[in-house]
């Protein structure tokens, strides 16, 4: 098997209401903002990019406990958007709250809502 796996932390863009596929599973669109200071070729880079993503199951069911400005580190797989784009999607097959983004603890939790500026 190939290796296919992702793992990001973020603050939650955007979040859909919790449905259901006809066979009664649970489903959730997200989008996923990502900011961070990385390593490349010796030197650091920006990063900055949204991420848009799907959860299915329980997942699903928990990720919809998230809100829009709340931290959190989604696990997961990309596949296409569906069999006729191009276009990437994060599948989360693991999603939590992220407690404090600044100490890297490990701690999870609710994360505030930012206030508008």
């Amino acid at each position: 098997m190939e290796v296919n796996e992702i793992a990001l932390n973020g603050e939650i863009a955007s979040i859909e209401p919790l449905r259901y596929t006809p066979a009664g599973i649970a489903l959730l669109n997200f989008k996923l903002q990502h900011r961070s200071l990385q390593t490349e070729a010796g030197l650091k880079r920006q990063v900055e990019c949204e991420v848009s993503g799907v959860a299915m199951a329980e997942v699903a069911v928990a990720m919809s406990r998230l809100k829009p400005g709340q931290a959190a580190r989604v696990k997961g797989f990309l596949n296409r958007k569906n069999r006729m784009s191009a276009q990437l999607i994060l599948h989360a097959t693991e999603a939590q709250a992220i407690k404090d983004r600044d100490h890297g603890d490990g701690k999870t939790g609710h994360v505030p809502r930012r206030r508008p500026r």
